[in-house]
């Protein structure tokens, strides 16, 4: 019985190492900071590490300016003139709830109050007040109890069902201020994730999105969760979901990336699979993204999404010039998955990207060389 233990340690430790020694047998190895040998993210103009931004994928410097006006002078209206003048129907207004609703969260999470100071996050609580009409505030609202359900409870515990609880009611006082606006349903998906909605209501859910916004990228990445085996559905459903979308993606649509988030979220674990990343399955979904990406809008709000999810597959896959031509469309920002599930976002991209480029120069490429 000790032998075959034995057997089976140095089998794993065989899967393990085996992608360790085929990249270096490719050319690809690591060396330490400052060798003559060592790729230098520097060279391709890539901003550094500690300079990356984590709040958002891509830029919005509309956003940005409103949100340092906002977090410095506690006054809501800024926020308000934003959403109110963004198309109600498009992805950045989205991006732009979840930006607003994730910052009060954050300055909630930094200084919850106490007896000598406010809370943080006080102007959400002043829109709300002084303007209880507004669809804008009534939207961040219903998202900020969303984030602070997933980001301070235990899902299938009280705190978190009651917050939920909180959030679904949000969720519809905001969808009865604006009836055509799929935001406030879009914020329940992830509602009906956490209170684990049956399959009949998450599919009316589903069908009221659609209706307003059919081809909105953000609801289906947050449908998609709803449908994946760690959830509420199983790997089957996820990629059957995932391909129905791209399947009716309309011309210019980042729909037909939707695959490629379906495998990520089905990555296994620890992958014991040699060649895993140049499987047909991942294959397929990064050509189906690589597609969408060069079919879409240069000022796609949700391009910069897949460009990131696309670095990930790419350097596993060992595709270093493609991945190097992702990158330099997306470098500076880091809100987006999948570094955004890790504890430093800007240490894993920047790992990612170093990977990227020591792999590009040890098969030729240089600066001179990438196109930008």
């Amino acid at each position: 019985m000790e032998i075959l233990w034995v057997l089976m340690a140095m089998l794993m430790i065989g899967f393990v190492m085996w992608p360790i020694m085929a990249r270096r047998r490719a050319g690809v190895q690591q060396v330490e900071a400052g060798h003559p040998d060592a790729a230098d993210p520097a060279d391709y103009g890539f901003v550094r590490q500690e300079l990356l931004d984590v709040r958002m994928p891509g830029p919005d410097q509309d956003l940005l300016d409103v949100l340092d006006v906002v977090q410095r002078s506690q006054d809501y209206r800024a926020a308000k003139q934003l959403l109110a003048g963004t198309e109600m129907d498009g992805e950045i207004r989205w991006q732009r709830v979840q930006a607003f609703a994730g910052a009060a969260a954050l300055e909630l999470a930094q200084r919850p109050g106490g007896a000598d100071e406010a809370p943080g996050g006080q102007w959400l609580r002043v829109w709300r007040a002084e303007a209880p009409k507004d669809a804008g505030g009534a939207a961040v609202h219903a998202e900020f109890l969303v984030q602070q359900a997933w980001r301070t409870s235990t899902p299938g515990t009280d705190d978190f069902r009651i917050i939920m609880e909180e959030a679904r009611s949000a969720c519809g006082d905001a969808a009865l201020l604006a009836p055509g606006d799929p935001i406030p349903y879009i914020i329940e998906l992830s509602v009906a994730r956490g209170l684990a909605y049956s399959r009949e209501e998450f599919e009316q859910l589903w069908l009221k999105i659609l209706d307003r916004a059919p081809a909105h990228m953000g609801a289906h990445l947050a449908a998609l969760h709803y449908w994946c085996e760690k959830w509420h559905g199983s790997r089957d459903l996820a990629y059957s979901f995932a391909e129905a979308s791209a399947a009716r993606a309309p011309q210019g649509s980042l729909l037909a990336a939707m695959p490629l988030f379906a495998v990520f979220e089905h990555l296994p674990e620890v992958n014991l699979v040699q060649g895993f990343y140049q499987s047909e399955v991942v294959t397929k979904a990064v050509h189906g993204a690589l597609f969408a990406v060069h079919a879409a809008r240069s000022d796609d709000p949700m391009l910069a999404h897949v460009r990131h999810l696309l670095v990930f597959f790419l350097v596993r896959s060992e595709r270093w010039s493609e991945a190097m031509n992702q990158l330099v469309h997306v470098d500076g920002h880091v809100g987006a998955l999948p570094w955004t599930l890790t504890s430093d976002p800007s240490e894993d991209y920047a790992i990612y990207r170093a990977l990227a480029v020591a792999g590009y120069e040890a098969n030729g490429g240089s600066p001179a060389t990438l196109p930008h």
